[in-house]
């Protein structure tokens, strides 16, 4: 049977900084305040880029790093719940046609901050059913044009930015051991974007409700991946949560018995860049030398829907 692997991981940060002395100046709140709560210290900001601008550049870096040619990615998926467009065209077949990739399979995804994960198990069964070879996937959101900057509960923990890999047959034991997304739509108004008529509002979010399910949901989802898995978390390289919070990502470290050594941490640099948030902290391990070939890794994601998700896998070729 087959297996697919994830062959390479790109990201892209918009160049303006927001950082918290900034936020002190547009609305009621403090550094010290933002750093105790989420460990956040500044996020990147697309002023005047679009979420597909954002999406193209980490996709195309992830290609390029992935050593394929653009004629053999067969099909690209983008998550994300901020596109340029409201239903159409996707994010996907822009991004698919700036790269010149043909007229291949594009669609976008929307599972919030748990959609890069949702993107990894789509792919892995679009390779492993042999209906694909090589899936180009997108994380990306531009959550600044969804924040409402004068609500102090929500405009310090969210920037923008995008995250890309690459998806494909694998040739060596690295590949993607197991995932599991699921979704509860019962508690989706905890953390939703309303739509009053024709427009559509600011993200809204009860905090101390979403803090308490995501750090349980988390916990239970990995035990149980890793379980089925037949892997201890001691074996574990690297753990690459969602980086929405330092308090959830602390919470659910403890839990697992993981070392801060093991735990990829962005959250103070980018804040929450919801699909594009495991992605981006990937690339960080990655470029600094951690994420290497044969590197096993534990993805954890909760999102908006509410969705959730966890990944087990050896990266690259």
């Amino acid at each position: 049977m087959k297996k697919a692997a994830l062959v390479s991981i790109a990201a892209y940060a918009p160049q303006k900084i927001l950082t918290n002395a900034e936020l002190e100046k547009m609305v009621e709140t403090s550094d010290e305040w933002i750093v105790k709560r989420t460990g956040i210290h500044s996020r990147h900001i697309a002023e005047d880029e679009s979420l597909t601008s954002m999406a193209l550049k980490a996709g195309k870096l992830a290609l390029e790093r992935s050593g394929l040619e653009k004629n053999e990615i067969d099909c690209l998926i983008c998550a994300t719940v901020t596109p340029d467009f409201f239903c159409m065209p996707s994010t996907a077949a822009q991004v698919a046609s700036e790269l010149g990739l043909g007229s291949i399979m594009a669609f976008d995804i929307s599972a919030a901050c748990s959609g890069f994960v949702y993107l990894l198990e789509v792919a892995k069964s679009l390779v492993e059913s042999g209906a694909k070879k090589n899936v180009l996937i997108i994380g990306a959101d531009k959550f600044s044009s969804i924040v409402d900057y004068s609500d102090r509960s929500i405009c310090v923990l969210f920037g923008d930015g995008a995250g890309a890999g690459v998806v494909s047959v694998a040739s060596s034991d690295n590949h993607i051991i197991a995932t599991h997304c699921a979704s509860d739509g019962s508690k989706g108004e905890l953390l939703m974007t309303p739509k009053d008529g024709r427009n559509v509002g600011f993200v809204k979010m009860s905090g101390n409700e979403v803090f308490k399910i995501a750090v349980n949901t988390l916990t239970n989802d990995v035990v149980e991946l890793l379980e089925k898995s037949g892997i201890a978390s001691s074996q574990i390289d690297l753990f690459i949560p969602h980086q929405a919070n330092l308090r959830i990502i602390k919470a659910v470290q403890e839990r697992l018995g993981l070392s801060e050594a093991k735990c990829v941490v962005t959250v103070g640099e980018y804040g929450n860049t919801s699909a594009a948030s495991i992605p981006m902290a990937m690339n960080t391990a990655y470029e600094d030398g951690r994420l290497k070939a044969g590197s096993l890794i534990l993805l954890d994601a909760f999102g908006g829907g509410f969705t959730w998700g966890s990944a087990l896998l050896r990266f690259g070729r």
